[in-house]
């Protein structure tokens, strides 16, 4: 089972304009956004696989004030393991070695190595 991620974004609605579309892309991935208290942060959880959705997300919009939140789940997402590329490679057999080095932020040798691991399971 992933494990979930908690991400604190510090004045998430005073940082990104049209912040109520960025909440609801960020909830469309399955990922848990919540205010916490009263105070204007608020609390990604996340799983590195919904990071990198987000990250897509956010990057293919055309909206400027998003971009702050790419390099920060960047940073807490960390790298995946190589179980975890192949669970990945399992929910989507047709990915490219490009695409999986896009999305998981890995080195061409290690996609080409979850992937090729896929191909050879029973």
């Amino acid at each position: 089972m992933a494990s979930l991620c908690h991400i604190l974004l510090p004045s998430f609605l005073r940082r990104a304009m049209r912040a109520f579309e960025l909440k609801q892309l960020v909830r469309e991935s399955g990922c848990e956004l919540s205010r916490i208290g009263r105070s204007r942060n608020w609390r990604l959880s996340a799983t590195r696989e919904q990071m990198s959705d987000i990250i897509t997300r956010v990057q293919n919009s055309e909206e400027a004030t998003w971009q702050w939140l790419v390099p920060l789940l960047e940073k807490h997402r960390g790298n995946f393991t190589q179980s975890e590329l192949i669970s990945l490679v399992k929910r989507n057999p047709q990915i490219s070695v490009n695409e999986l080095v896009i999305l998981a932020n890995c080195t061409i040798a290690e996609a080409r190595k979850a992937i090729d691991t896929f191909e050879f399971m029973d």
